[in-house]
């Protein structure tokens, strides 16, 4: 319990809110002291104390009349709500300064993982087929892949185009399998039958032979599980969605991950590619 002075500790969960972490990612300052007050129950007074801000300054952000800019105030904002290290680098800070003296965490504004979030893969599609394009390597984890490889106007088909100078491109594909039972649950999932989800699928893989065909390095896999996670790597860059129920993987947020050199995210979402491609069935 903090005292009437001191800075408001708010429980760990209520900075891993999506509506908390889009204001701090937004630097809604007013919308970040509405939310304090909600799971906090401090006053603007209080609020004002533990910020270093007058009550009436607290009053004008939190009614939109002014706007915080400058980065001391932040920090001081961050401070003052002993606002933790996940919450100060979608805020746009460094990590906190025990965590710095102490070693107990990296500085994530540093050394950083997820670098961007899209509101979903239409935001994020001129940077996806930018990487493609100067990319060597290229996985796809999809369910039926039309989107994204399987058509002409797909995103990312303009990469297996032939390059200057002989440089190729490595492609690897993995398909949900339309012979498998995950895909008539995926089919239920979003209120379309399973002949045509597997239709879709088997059309993606026929226009993938034919890149293969013209002498693009391209290889497809069919995989039986339930699908969760929709990848995109082009070299050490991640685009990463998500799969559920009524839920289609190019409308997901779409994060950005890079290779780091302590980043797990982007290794075990490499690793688990690998692992499903190695226990698929190549069709490609």
């Amino acid at each position: 319990m903090s005292t009437a002075m001191g800075p408001i500790a708010l429980p760990d969960w209520a900075w891993e809110r999506a509506e908390v972490r889009e204001a701090l990612r937004a630097r809604d300052m007013g919308a970040v002291f509405r939310f304090i007050q909600q799971y906090s129950g401090a006053s603007q007074a209080r609020i004002a104390a533990a910020a270093g801000m007058t009550q009436a300054r607290v009053n004008e952000v939190i009614n939109g009349h002014r706007e915080v800019s400058r980065l001391a105030v932040y920090e001081r904002i961050a401070e003052g709500l002993l606002m933790p290290d996940a919450a100060r680098h979608v805020l746009g800070l460094a990590a906190g300064r025990e965590a710095k003296q102490s070693g107990a965490a990296f500085d994530l504004a540093a050394f950083p993982e997820v670098v961007r979030v899209y509101a979903e893969q239409a935001s994020a599609a001129e940077e996806i087929r930018e990487n493609a394009r100067r990319a060597e390597e290229l996985d796809i984890l999809a369910v039926r892949g039309l989107g994204l490889i399987g058509l002409n106007g797909s995103l990312l088909r303009s990469a297996c185009l032939p390059r200057e100078q002989g440089s190729g491109l490595r492609v690897r594909v993995a398909l949900l399998d339309p012979d498998g039972d995950a895909l008539g649950q995926r089919a239920a999932e979003i209120g379309e039958s399973p002949e045509s989800l597997a239709g879709g699928v088997r059309l993606a893989e026929a226009r993938l032979r034919e890149l293969r065909a013209e002498g693009r390095d391209v290889t497809a896999f069919r995989y039986g599980m339930l699908p969760t996670w929709r990848l995109i790597r082009a070299d050490d860059t991640l685009f990463v969605g998500a799969f559920d129920a009524g839920w289609e993987g190019h409308t997901s947020a779409t994060y950005k991950v890079m290779a780091t050199p302590h980043g797990p995210l982007f290794r075990g979402f490499r690793r688990m590619f690998d692992a499903i491609v190695a226990g698929a069935q190549r069709t490609v």
